[in-house]
């Protein structure tokens, strides 16, 4: 008997259950979620990605990634830092991406702010990874009933109000928890998850980043 929140796919292996044993779901699953990511790129990437999916599913934007890719420069946020009126309406008229005027006009303000964080903290990845929730906010055990239960932990509600007070938006505390997730700052996959012991052996041999202040 798995436990809840598990399923068991067509190679035997037991995997959490919101991959919906879809292809590229499960790819993304056993391949990149919650794997640890230090890549600044790729962390400006997926806040902003997380950012996107608010009101949707993430199954959604994941289908929609290599078009949100080559409408925003590949995620390189020196470059949609430079982003202007004309780069808004590109990104309005292309259909291969979410065309919400808000989110893309927050994609190339969140890149301004990562370039500030970039200059204080030395990378996304230093300032980022300041703030991975200490053990003792961690649970004994990740269940599918403590996840599904907790949108929002206190780490990403604390990243959300600096990101906030910092001039990012689209950063809300489920959407930080979400990104959390994703980037490996916490190990959510559930307990009996072939991923699990994986994930946990890359945090632990991870080096984190210190981060400067300037």
């Amino acid at each position: 008997m798995t436990a809840k929140g598990i399923v068991i796919g067509e190679d035997g292996l037991q995997r959490c259950a919101w991959q919906g044993n879809l292809d590229d779901y499960r790819r993304y699953h056993d391949d990149e979620w919650g794997r640890p990511v230090l890549d600044d790129r790729r962390l400006f990437e997926k806040i902003c990605l997380e950012g996107f999916q608010s009101g949707l599913s993430w199954l959604t934007i994941l289908r929609k990634r290599e078009a949100f890719r080559a409408a925003f420069a590949g995620f390189d946020f020196d470059k949609v830092a430079t982003f202007d009126e004309t780069d808004i309406e590109r990104c309005l008229a292309d259909t291969g991406i979410v065309r919400h005027r808000g989110k893309i006009v927050s994609t190339i303000n969140n890149a301004r702010r990562a370039q500030d964080l970039r200059q204080e903290f030395g990378s996304l990845a230093g300032y980022f990874w300041s703030h991975e929730p200490p053990a003792a906010e961690r649970p004994a055990k990740v269940t599918y009933e403590a996840i599904v239960a907790n949108p929002t932990t206190a780490a990403s509600i604390r990243v959300s109000k600096d990101l906030k007070k910092r001039g990012w938006t689209f950063v809300g505390p489920t959407t930080i928890y979400a990104f959390m997730q994703a980037m490996g700052l916490v190990n959510d996959h559930i307990e009996g998850c072939h991923c699990r012991a994986v994930v946990e052996e890359m945090r632990a041999k991870l080096v984190r980043p210190l981060g400067r202040v300037a």
